[in-house]
């Protein structure tokens, strides 16, 4: 019952993602071809929105759920960890036709092949685990 309400939010924004077609392949597609603004215009409404919610936090000091107040912490030095790491993240979203949060709701939806992105995803994120320690952060 305590985690009803980020049940709810997920659906809800997995309804919001599926009526505006942020999940379409075809608007990803689309998106990497330069062909359309739709995919920019959502991308840059969440990072605006993202930034005034950042900022709000800070300015009212919200509280997260476990009571201690919320702060952003400090990015690591060095800008090519974030172009390798963005690359390949592009690559996987280019390749597989979704990021990891559609991924779920496209499986909500009945795309069930999308099963075997989520595993490889999984499957990534076990042998990131598994090297972390040998890679150079």
């Amino acid at each position: 019952m305590k985690y009803l309400k980020f049940f709810t939010i997920g659906i809800f924004f997995g309804i919001v993602l599926v009526k505006s077609e942020a999940v379409s392949w075809y608007r990803i597609y689309e998106m990497f071809r330069f062909e359309s603004f739709h995919m920019y215009g959502i991308i840059g409404t969440a990072v605006v929105t993202g930034i005034i919610l950042l900022l709000l936090t800070k300015q009212l000091k919200l509280k997260n759920i476990e009571g201690s107040q919320m702060r952003v912490p400090l990015k690591e030095k060095g800008f090519l960890r974030y172009i390798i790491g963005g690359s390949i993240f592009g690559l996987g979203w280019a390749l597989s036709g979704a990021c990891p949060g559609p991924m779920y709701i496209l499986v909500g939806t009945g795309e069930f092949s999308v099963l075997i992105v989520i595993l490889a995803a999984l499957f990534g994120t076990y042998m990131y685990g598994v090297l972390k320690d040998k890679l150079p952060h």
